[in-house]
Parts: C-alpha cells; structure tokens; sequence
C-alpha cells in the first residue's frame, strides 16, 4: 500500500465527489488481482467490496488478495476471505505501523495475533510486511526489520507466501531476506526498483508485482524492469484505491481496471494480451493456490473494519 492507514479521503464541504472511472473492454483470459485494499474508502461515492467484486468478475479478474496492514484489517482480511469465494487474504503489520506499536508495547501482542490469522482459511499470504524507509527514520528501523523477520517467520512456519512492501530500502529488504532465509514463494509487492534489481530479485526466484505505475509516463525504469524478467515471474495488481493505471491516473482504483494495466504491459512486452494474461494467471496461482480448493461460508455482507 502506497499511502498507509487511510480509510477515507478528507473533503470539504465544498468537494465534488470523485468517481471511479467506467469499466474497461472485459479480458478474453482472465487474470488476478494478486494485491488490493477492499476496505479503503477514498472518498468516491459509495462502492462497496461486494460492487468492486462484481465490476472485476464482470471485465476478466476471476479473484484478489485482499491485504491487511494492521490486526484490525488483517482480520477483516482473514473474515471476508472466508465467506466470499472471490477473495483470499493476506495478513500482517505494515512496517509502517511497527514503530509505534512497539512504543505502545503492543508489538508483540499485534505479532501473535498475525500469526493466529495465518492459520485461518483461505489466508494465503503475510503481508503486506517488508521495510519502508521514507517515513521512518534511524530510530525506527530497527524495530521494523525485526518485525519483519517474524513476519518472515510466520509465513515460512504456515507455508505461505510473503507480500513485500520495499520503499527506499532495497538493500536492507534483500539482506534481511538473504540473512534469515526467504519464503519458498517471495512477491515484491508494487516493484519499485530497476532493471538492475529486477534481475537481482528474479535470480533469487522472487516474484515481481506490477501495478499501475508500470503505466505512468514518467515510469521508464520500471518498464525496463519489466522487459528483463521471466516471465514466470510477473504478477499483477492495482494496490486500489491507489495507483490507478493511465488512461485514469487520479481517479480512484479498484480490481476492475485491471485490464488497462495488463494490456499496457502486454503491448510493450510486444505480446498477446491473452497470452501474457494467461501466464500471469498461473504465476498467480502457483504462489497463492487456487481460489476455489477451499469451500466458503455465506453469510450476510461485513461491515468495513
């Protein structure tokens, strides 16, 4: 997640609303929204998680991860996932957040609660967890890589995958991963980094998540990133309600725009669209699972977290 800890947009009384774009040309093979926030509102008119379900089945997306970035949103997560078939979870403390929960004393506590989750149905994932060094300073950064070890712990003790959040902190977050032993199945959450790093993250056999910003004008190096990679190696999400791919920049996000990112990556890979999304499908469910090998509960919609 981009902007941490949001859950809505401030308006004056004076704002227009600002509204999601239409839907995209539906995918002739569809694909997955392997990174999203369901429970974020940022300030659009009312489009809930069950109405962004239904726009991405009705354009190609088949399924989400639906990621938490604190106990709070992290249950939620573990919740929906249960009772809604499109969903599947992932769960953890976003780095961001560590610093003051550990001047809370409340680190430990949040840790065991992450871990309790990670046994749930249908939670295939921790994340999003990693290092942020744009907002934390010197004094923090300890405590952020030692939680990002336990998180490190616990999707390695469950077998699960491991979403990583890295901004500003490439070196650490490899060193740390190198240090205490990744995951069988690693994602770079939103990958940030050149055409240098991408290749160094692939040879480690990590994957690499491509969101919106693969589309922005100003995102030369990140496309380069991508043209050196296998291909194996590629997912795909939207970080929505942030990172809304070109045409819609500045408009929120959600899973159903997912098409515009994809068929973005497929032209400049100089690939079939249907193709491309194909690969990414199976990349997708080679590092979460299926999202049907697990029954759901029905249940009456849940209230946002």
């Amino acid at each position: 997640m981009t902007e941490p800890f949001l859950r809505a947009r401030e308006r004056g009384p004076d704002d227009k609303p600002v509204e999601y774009p239409p839907p995209p040309v539906p995918l002739v093979v569809p694909v997955y929204d392997n990174h999203t926030h369901l429970e974020i509102e940022d300030g659009v008119s009312s489009l809930d998680y069950r109405e962004q379900l239904d726009r991405a089945s009705s354009v190609g997306v088949r399924g989400v991860v639906q990621v938490g970035t604190d106990l709070e949103t992290s249950r939620w997560s573990a919740e929906v996932a249960t009772h809604e078939p499109r969903v599947l979870a992932a769960v953890a403390l976003h780095p961001n957040e560590v610093p003051e929960l550990a001047e809370r004393g409340l680190l430990e506590e949040h840790l065991a609660g992450i871990a309790e989750l990670a046994a749930r149905p249908r939670v295939r994932a921790i994340g999003e967890t990693g290092l942020d060094f744009s907002r934390t300073g010197e004094e923090g950064r300890d405590v952020q890589v030692a939680a990002f070890e336990a998180h490190i712990a616990i999707a390695k003790e469950h077998g699960l995958a491991l979403q990583i959040h890295d901004r500003d902190a490439h070196r650490e977050v490899v060193r740390t991963l190198d240090r205490v032993g990744a995951p069988e199945k690693t994602v770079f959450h939103c990958f940030s980094g050149n055409a240098d790093f991408a290749r160094e993250v692939a040879s480690r056999g990590w994957f690499l998540s491509f969101a919106g910003t693969v589309t922005f004008k100003n995102a030369g190096e990140l496309r380069e990133a991508l043209e050196v990679i296998p291909r194996s190696q590629i997912l795909l999400e939207t970080d929505a309600p942030y990172l809304t791919p070109v045409p819609w920049r500045g408009r929120p996000n959600s899973s159903y725009l997912i098409p515009h990112t994809l068929r973005f990556m497929a032209d400049h890979l100089g690939t079939d669209a249907s193709m491309l999304a194909a690969q990414i499908s199976s990349n997708t469910e080679l590092v979460y699972g299926r999202w049907d090998d697990e029954p759901v509960t029905a249940t009456s919609p849940l209230e946002l977290p």
